[in-house]
C-alpha cells in the first residue's frame, strides 16, 4: 500500500504559484481561500496538486465529498446519464431521476410522515426555499436564528447567517424580522453559565426574553437551526437541548427548519445530525455532499407544510439529472459500504486520540464532535480560553505544507472532516502530522 502524504516540492510549487497569480487577475476577489492549493486530481481520500504533491484530504472538499473523490459508482452513474440527456428543466417537465431522488430522500430523512421535496442547486438555495415555504404555509413573517450560524450568502440565507461580520458587511438592509439568539456553545457560554447547572437557560431565554418580550409567537414562522454548527466552530449542543427547543416550538406553534447542508448525508454518523437528538424537523435542508460535489440542494418538508402552489417558487437547473443520478449513487454507496458505521467508528477513534492529545498540549482548549465532524479549538491557554486565531491558522498552514488538508472554522477551531471512506492508516498518518504541528506551535507560544 502506498504511503501518504507525498510532498515532492514544498507547496505552493511553481505551477501552483502561477495558477494563483492568474486567479488573482481574473477571478472575483470575494472568494476567501484558505491556502494556495491548486487541485489537479482526486481519488478516494487523496488530493493531488498541479505540482505532483499528494495530500490526505481532511476537509472533504468543504464536506462535499463524503464518499470520497471520484467514487466509481458516482462516476459510472454520471457517465451513463451523460449519454442519455443533460437537461430539460425539471421545473417545467418531468424526470424519473428527480422522482427517484425525492423518494430516496423521503426515505432517509427523519420522520415517517408524508414528505415533498424541492430541488435547487446549493445549500443557500435550499435555505431560501425553506424560508419561502415557512412564510407561505404560516402566513407569518418573523424568524428566529442563532448567533454563530451560517446558512449561506444569498440575501435571505444571509439574513439568518450570523457567523462573521465580513459576510454581512455593506449588504444591509437584509430580510427584515430575523432575530438571533445565543447558540448552546457550552465551552463559551454566552450567559457565562456552566452545564448542567445552567438548567438549559439558553432555551428558557428564548421563551422568557424573546418570545414573551419582543418577538410575538403569533407572528413567528420558524426557528432555523444547525444541529451542529459548522462555520460557527463545529459546536455540538448539550444532550437535551433540541428536545427542549422542540417542546418550545410546539408550545408556540413554530416550525423547525433544520439546516443539514454541512452536517448531513452521513457526516455525523447518522444520515442527518438531528437524528442524534431524536427530533423530526418540519423542514430539512441538505446539499454539499448530497451529489458528491455536483450542484444540488434539496428542501424536504412535511407534505402538509409544503403546500405552496405552481409558480410560487422554481429553479431552471434545480434537480438537474446529472446531479440527481449522482445523489442516488451517493445514497446507495453510503448504504452498501456501511459508511455511517465507519464515520462513527473512525470519529470515535479520532475524538479519543485528540482528547488524549489535548491533555498534553496547552493550546488545545476543547475537542468536540460527532462522527467525522470534529472540531479542535485552539486557545492561548487553557486557563484563559482566549481564542487563538493566528495559532489555528498556523496549524492549518503547516499541516497543509506537510500534506494534510485541514481548514479552520469559528474563531480558532481546526475542523476534522475527512471522507466517510477514511481508514485507520490514513487517519493515523494525518493525526500524527496535525499533532506534531500543534506541538511546535504550542512551544513557540
Amino acid at each position: 500500500m502506498d504511503k501518504y502524504p507525498k510532498i515532492v516540492v514544498t507547496p505552493p510549487g511553481p505551477k501552483a504559484r502561477e495558477a494563483v497569480k492568474e486567479d488573482e487577475r481574473l477571478i472575483s476577489p470575494s472568494y476567501g481561500r484558505f491556502y494556495p492549493l491548486v487541485v489537479e486530481s482526486g481519488k478516494g481520500c487523496i488530493v493531488k496538486d498541479v505540482d505532483g504533491n499528494e495530500y490526505i484530504d481532511f476537509n472533504s472538499g468543504l464536506v462535499c465529498l463524503n464518499v470520497g473523490h471520484n467514487h466509481p459508482k458516482v462516476i459510472a452513474a454520471i457517465k451513463n446519464q451523460c449519454e442519455r440527456f443533460l437537461h430539460y428543466s425539471n421545473t417545467d417537465f418531468f424526470y424519473n431521476e428527480v422522482i427517484k431522488t425525492a423518494a430516496k430522500l423521503s426515505e432517509i430523512t427523519p420522520g415517517t410522515f408524508a414528505k415533498k421535496v424541492y430541488f435547487g442547486n446549493s445549500g443557500a438555495e435550499a435555505i431560501e426555499a425553506a424560508i419561502k415555504i415557512a412564510k407561505w404555509h404560516t402566513r407569518k413573517q418573523l424568524f428566529i436564528g442563532f448567533v454563530g450560524a451560517f446558512h449561506g450568502r444569498t440575501i435571505g440565507a444571509l439574513s439568518i447567517t450570523a457567523s462573521k461580520p465580513a459576510q454581512r458587511r455593506y449588504f444591509f438592509p437584509l430580510m427584515p424580522s430575523v432575530h438571533h439568539v445565543p447558540y448552546p456553545y457550552c465551552y463559551r457560554c454566552p450567559f457565562k453559565l456552566n452545564y448542567p447547572e445552567c438548567h438549559y437557560w439558553c432555551v428558557d431565554f428564548i421563551d422568557e426574553y424573546v418570545l414573551q418580550k419582543y418577538v410575538p409567537p403569533e407572528d413567528t414562522a420558524a426557528i432555523v437551526l444547525e444541529p451542529i454548527q459548522g462555520e460557527g466552530g463545529y459546536v455540538v449542543p448539550p444532550p437535551e437541548y433540541f428536545q427542549r427547543l422542540k417542546k418550545l416550538a410546539d408550545k408556540h406553534g413554530l416550525l423547525l427548519i433544520d439546516d443539514e447542508v454541512q452536517a448531513g448525508m452521513g457526516r455525523s454518523g447518522k444520515w442527518f445530525a438531528i437524528e442524534h437528538w431524536g427530533i423530526e424537523p418540519d423542514i430539512l435542508c441538505t446539499s454539499k455532499a448530497l451529489a458528491s460535489g455536483l450542484p444540488l440542494g434539496a428542501t424536504v418538508a412535511k407534505a402538509s407544510v409544503m403546500d405552496w402552489t405552481p409558480g410560487s417558487h422554481a429553479s431552471t437547473f434545480g434537480g438537474n439529472p446529472l446531479s440527481c443520478v449522482a445523489a442516488l449513487a451517493v445514497i446507495e454507496t453510503i448504504k452498501e459500504e456501511k459508511l455511517l458505521e465507519n464515520a462513527s467508528k473512525q470519529g470515535t477513534y479520532i475524538l479519543k486520540r485528540l482528547g488524549e492529545f489535548k491533555e498534553s498540549c496547552g493550546i488545545i482548549g476543547d475537542v468536540r464532535g460527532k462522527g467525522l465532524m470534529i472540531g479542535m479549538e485552539i486557545v492561548e491557554s487553557k486557563e484563559s480560553k482566549k481564542p487563538a486565531p493566528q495559532k489555528a491558522s498556523e496549524i492549518m498552514m503547516r499541516s497543509w505544507k506537510r500534506g494534510v488538508n485541514v481548514i479552520t472554522c469559528g474563531v480558532s477551531t481546526i475542523r476534522i472532516a475527512p471522507p466517510l471512506i477514511i481508514f485507520r492508516e490514513l487517519v493515523d498518518s494525518a493525526l500524527d502530522i496535525i499533532e506534531d504541528v500543534a506541538k511546535e506551535v504550542s512551544k513557540e507560544a
